[in-house]
């Protein structure tokens, strides 16, 4: 019945859909929390930078944005990510880029709602023990802000998982591009794209089951 997938390596095209969200989501959580600080900044330059960054990005279609670090940071812009010589190298890491930019505005606002949870009076005992606004953001609001923001991220981190798949149009051999391949190869259109709904079901379900578990454990209590 499965015998339409000799030849085909699947499990390899999903460790690779595995490397991408992981390696994006790290990147997100970095740029997406340096985001929300600047939009709660004092400093109207990085609010406005972090307003804009979050407004223009988010209304931009991923495979826009997928398509330009391909075409235009590396064709135009000579943007290779230090693997000039090996375009398989270059293209996972152009996708991680683009897909980290991308997911980094929706983990900032996820943020950006957190932070607004934490009673603003947290935050002036701090400020008024002689804390810097470094060391209120840090050692005060956004741990709490994270707690009670598990459950969204969790959501952002299933959201990316799924959209690794426009990874294929700049020719990244994930899973979408493997099933791309197969469907133009095999006359099995219902089997392939069964097998491959299956596959992003096994990552993504345990995912939200996991992080649904973890946010409901650490709730802040108010």
């Amino acid at each position: 019945m499965f015998d339409f997938l000799d030849g085909y390596d699947v499990l390899g095209a999903f460790w690779m859909t595995v490397k991408l969200t992981a390696l994006s989501a790290l990147g997100s959580l970095v740029w997406g929390t340096l985001l929300a600080a600047m939009r709660v900044s004092p400093v109207p330059l990085m609010r406005g930078f972090g307003t804009a960054y979050v407004n223009i990005v988010r209304n931009i279609p991923l495979t826009v944005i997928i398509v330009f670090t391909s075409l235009g940071l590396a064709d135009i812009f000579g943007v290779t990510m230090g693997a000039s010589d090996d375009f398989p190298l270059q293209g996972f890491r152009l996708a991680v880029l683009g897909l980290t930019a991308y997911t980094a505005a929706f983990v900032c606002e996820a943020l950006r709602s957190g932070i607004n949870t934490v009673p603003a009076g947290q935050a002036e005992a701090a400020r008024a023990i002689g804390l810097s606004f470094r060391q209120v953001l840090g050692l005060v609001v956004l741990p709490q802000a994270f707690r009670s923001v598990i459950g969204p991220l969790a959501n952002v981190l299933i959201a990316l998982t799924k959209n690794t798949t426009v990874a294929a149009a700049i020719g990244v051999a994930e899973a979408a591009s493997l099933m791309k391949k197969m469907i133009e190869n095999e006359a099995q259109l219902v089997l392939i794209g069964a097998v491959f709904a299956f596959g992003f079901v096994v990552l993504t379900l345990p995912t939200g089951l996991a992080l649904g578990w973890l946010s409901k454990r650490l709730a802040v209590k108010r």
